[in-house]
């Protein structure tokens, strides 16, 4: 989630039980020796890292890659199965091999998309191949959650987790029979798009988010990727539920927003092929539960947002303080490096854990063991 394109906010009382959803995930967390690098490096080696190499370096980020591949692995329908490793492994955008032109030209007069935009698609030198691989993305923009190289990865690997254990209770507890495929898939593609929106800018920021279907474009472009590469339209619409539920008008409406407009994106109608019912107006009936088990799990934004923002205010006091950034650093890439290798080697929810606990010294000390004053 963006900061500058919020979603309903929506929280249901089953997540308060938090420990069940992380139980039996099989996770693999690093131990807090194992995490950090053997060796800290000097403040001149964080600025002159890339995001690549950053994030091999993290052992967080590594264990949540391996756990994604993992997951992927678990699918049972093979050709599903084949499709999300392949996008894992190369997060091509596709569709932007799509007539961009017409494509604005029919959002604008379908009222999603901004009748001044100039531009549909974010850069890309080449459709078939990734800007960046999905283990180096960070996991929202510049100012919002996990936005570190390899923060995608671990933010995907916390809703999966939370996917896999939300589905468990709900066919333990109610005896419901969901598609697991469709569960586990959606929740692992929500963000497929992010390698190419959120692309590391020669500063250490990361490209600023445009608006797509009254939310952050990566969600409509990860779906309509989803669409173009054939998935079936019971994942697309599951897919599209992870940033709202059906279960108000309001609600729906948005949803159906972007399924229309992911249709329109591939030179498609969402009711015709599925998407949604006939008359266009709510998603097929009756509604699938698939998709708000993929909503509740894709919640992980309602700590990390406000977590990420709090630990990088703190990062600047540390950087001044400690390592001697000046004025001047903390605005340009001297000090965006910093926060990027420190969070990526800890992640902003861990050191916002130690911060909560121990103030300012115990932020500090987590910073001493990856970065040498």
């Amino acid at each position: 989630m963006n900061t500058d394109c919020s979603r309903r906010t929506f929280l249901l009382g089953g997540l308060a039980t938090g420990a069940v959803l992380m139980a039996g995930s099989g996770l693999l967390k690093p131990g807090r020796a194992e995490a950090a690098p053997a060796e800290a490096v000097m403040l001149e080696e964080c600025v002159s890292m890339t995001p690549e190499e950053m994030a091999k370096r993290s052992a967080y980020v590594m264990a949540a890659w391996r756990y994604l591949q993992d997951s992927a692995a678990e699918l049972k329908d093979p050709a599903l199965r084949a499709t999300v490793e392949a996008i894992l492994k190369n997060p091509a955008p596709l569709l932007a091999k799509n007539d961009e032109k017409a494509i604005m030209t029919e959002l604008k007069a379908q009222g999603l998309l901004k009748a001044d935009a100039k531009a549909l698609f974010p850069e890309c030198a080449d459709a078939a191949q990734s800007p960046q691989p999905f283990y180096t993305a960070p996991g929202s923009g510049w100012k919002s959650h996990h936005s570190y190289p390899g923060g995608l990865v671990t933010h995907t690997a916390l809703n999966v987790a939370s996917c896999k254990a939300l589905y468990d209770n709900y066919v333990k507890v109610y005896g419901l029979e969901l598609d697991r495929d469709v569960v586990l898939a959606s929740q692992m593609l929500h963000d497929l798009h992010k390698p190419w929106v959120f692309q590391w800018q020669k500063d250490g920021s990361c490209r600023t988010e445009q608006t797509l279907a009254a939310t952050g474009e990566h969600h409509t472009l990860s779906v309509a990727e989803s669409l173009r590469r054939g998935l079936s339209p019971e994942l697309c619409v599951a897919q599209a539920c992870a940033h709202d539920h059906p279960g108000s008008e309001a609600s729906e409406k948005t949803v159906v927003g972007w399924l229309k407009a992911a249709a329109v994106i591939n030179g498609k109608d969402a009711a015709t092929i599925g998407l949604l019912e006939k008359d266009g107006k709510t998603l097929p009936m009756p509604r699938r539960i698939e998709g708000f088990v993929t909503h509740l799990a894709d919640h992980d934004w309602v700590i990390s947002v406000p977590a990420a923002q709090w630990t990088v205010s703190a990062l600047r006091q540390v950087a001044a303080r400690v390592y001697g950034l000046k004025e001047s650093d903390l605005k340009a890439r001297p000090f965006n490096q910093f926060r990027n290798y420190v969070l990526s080697q800890k992640t902003a929810m861990q050191l916002y854990g130690a911060y909560a606990a121990k103030g300012m010294d115990g932020l500090t000390a987590e910073v001493a063991q990856v970065v040498r004053a």
